[in-house]
């Protein structure tokens, strides 16, 4: 009689929070690793793949038509997505904007600090259009020739600390290696990164990386 009875509080008490829910969240119970010492934790590539190809494949076309409208429906509702130009996250330097603000980037005039350019330490000073073209898709990331699901596809020579700066996160990594696409720069990866928000998951970070000295 007491199991019963607990059962039937636990069920009118789960109730509210299950049907609050927003239309179309994925609300299946991840199987996350258990937490490595860095307290990360991560979703298998197999697992990683099912969840959020959708959702990138819709984010890399807004990406590539610049439809500014459609990509602030999928960010991060609380912390806004930030842009990284190398492989290296630098939450003190790299810019956060917030779902609100991205309608607006691609007239905006203003120039930005980005950061440093690798080599030279020079501050990357650019417009959001100038940004974009150089540090975002400065290839046709929508026909990669490999696509990574939790997995790093090419690593450089910088630190990627991906993991520990969005802990519990999803990212799918678009990479082109040399002369893949007639570019002679050297590989090139975009990195979306995505992390849940009431049960839903929303695009937290953009990281490009590239061939460094």
């Amino acid at each position: 009689m007491l199991i019963q009875t607990v059962v039937l509080v636990l069920t009118l008490l789960l109730a509210p929070v299950a049907s609050s829910l927003p239309p179309g969240s994925y609300s299946k119970t991840l199987s996350l690793d258990e937490p490595g010492v860095e307290g990360t934790g991560t979703v298998s590539p197999d697992e990683a793949k099912k969840i959020i190809t959708k959702q990138a494949e819709t984010v890399l076309t807004a990406l590539k038509h610049q439809d500014m409208n459609e990509l602030q429906q999928y960010i991060h509702p609380e912390k806004g997505v930030r842009f990284s130009p190398y492989a290296t996250v630098d939450v003190k330097h790299d810019l956060v904007f917030k779902a609100e603000q991205l309608p607006g980037l691609l007239q905006d005039k203003i120039v930005y600090t980005w950061g440093t350019y690798d080599g030279s330490g020079a501050p990357i000073q650019l417009t959001f259009p100038d940004y974009y073209k150089r540090f975002i898709y400065d290839r046709d990331y929508a026909q990669p020739e490999k696509i990574g699901y939790n997995e790093l596809v090419r690593q450089g020579n910088s630190v990627i600390n991906l993991r520990e700066t969005y802990p519990y996160s999803i990212f799918v990594e678009y990479h082109f290696s040399r002369d893949a696409d007639q570019n002679e720069m050297g590989w090139s990866s975009l990195r979306l990164v995505f992390q849940q928000h009431a049960e839903a998951w929303y695009l937290a970070g953009i990281v490009h990386d590239q061939w460094t000295i």
